[in-house]
């Protein structure tokens, strides 16, 4: 223990240090849930080193309090709120090492990934309130730089040794979590039609929607909007969709496909062959204005989100996956495939599809509203 003790960096600079990390790993968290690219997959990465260097730093952290911890006697209005902080931090680190190296485990329906995210969400909460009672100033005394650069370097390696240690021994083990794909999701359900997991977001339940009285509008900064009813949806058939005004378009709807992989935040990710309609096409046939620049999908419930207009043209409004007619929960009878973007943002049960000329960032309001009565 003398020689951890040695290997440590002052107090002051560990307290900061975990503060520092912590922070990261909230912030990081949330924002990997809006990355679905390859292209991003540092930010998981970084995630991960953060988490394995964190453990260090901790146990420096609990050797040094620990006697204030065991002791009743040192208690004061404070140490209630440290230990439910510390507990959650172990909790957060130790489900998502163990989801890291395990294989698609579940807790009351939800993948231990959620657990995870849920548990790392309320740490920003309880340290803030920790803060009340124990922040301190950082203090440079006893800081020797060249030994703490040292140090630094040190406890860096340490994360990103036990980061590289968990992926050999998965390997090596054959463990099933090696086979999780760059956002931590693992496969369930891929090239099975509807047999992948149902899952909404907050309160978005909608009964099912009746496909004789349900219509898509193609509406907002176009030339001529569109409405289309279910009989109009490829591959059901190839009649014309309809403009408002009741007369029918030039050219019917053609049908198009997509393989695509539907990653969910939740833990999970399916990759299916999609069929629908490109949503490229809707916009050639209403005519998107010149300073069009976003495309909002907004559902039955009220939840929808946006995509820059040349983006929206490669996604799919999808019918039906794997061959099989959408099932209800998966967006029955229209759900937005949005190829390299997380499952929320693939909108289920859309009823319109809008041209604006900005980005609406009331989205981050209507997704936890959404279905609220």
């Amino acid at each position: 223990m003398g020689v951890l003790a040695r290997l440590a960096p002052p107090p002051s600079l560990v307290d900061w240090s975990i503060l520092a990390l912590v922070a990261f790993e909230v912030g990081s968290g949330l924002v990997s849930l809006t990355v679905g690219q390859p292209s991003g997959a540092w930010l998981f990465t970084l995630h991960a080193l953060a988490g394995f260097t964190l453990v260090a730093l901790l146990g420096w952290k609990f050797r040094r309090v620990r006697r204030r911890v065991t002791d009743r006697d040192l208690w004061d209005g404070g140490t209630p709120i440290s230990l439910l902080l510390g507990t959650l931090v172990l909790a957060t680190l130790a489900t998502g090492i163990y989801w890291a190296l395990s294989g698609p485990v579940r807790i009351a329906g939800w993948p231990l990934l959620f657990l995870h995210m849920v548990l790392g969400t309320l740490v920003a909460p309880v340290l803030l309130w920790h803060l009340r009672h124990r922040f301190r100033l950082p203090s440079t005394a006893g800081v020797d730089g060249r030994r703490t650069t040292l140090q630094y370097g040190a406890l860096l390696g340490f994360g990103a040794l036990s980061w590289k240690a968990q992926q050999v021994a998965g390997d090596a083990l054959s463990l099933p979590g090696r086979d999780r794909r760059f956002t931590g999701s693992k496969a369930e359900g891929s090239d099975d039609g509807n047999a992948f997991p149902v899952t909404s977001w907050v309160a978005d339940d909608p009964d099912p929607v009746d496909p004789d009285d349900w219509t898509l509008t193609v509406a907002g900064a176009v030339e001529t909007p569109l409405e289309l009813d279910f009989d109009a949806l490829p591959p059901e058939s190839r009649s014309a969709p309809r403009r408002r005004d009741g007369s029918a378009a030039d050219t019917p709807v053609e049908g198009a496909g997509e393989r695509a992989v539907l990653d969910c935040t939740s833990g999970w990710y399916s990759e299916h062959d999609w069929a629908g309609v490109r949503v490229g096409d809707l916009l050639d046939r209403a005519g998107p204005t010149d300073d069009a620049a976003w495309v909002r999908f907004r559902s039955v419930t009220g939840y929808y989100w946006s995509l820059p207009i040349e983006e929206a043209r490669d996604a799919l409004l999808a019918t039906r996956v794997d061959g099989e007619t959408l099932a209800h929960g998966h967006g029955f009878p229209l759900r937005l495939v949005a190829p390299g973007r997380r499952g929320f943002q693939w909108v289920k049960w859309v009823e319109s599809v809008e041209v604006t000329h900005r980005q609406d960032l009331g989205q981050w309001v209507a997704i936890f509203v959404s279905g609220l009565d």
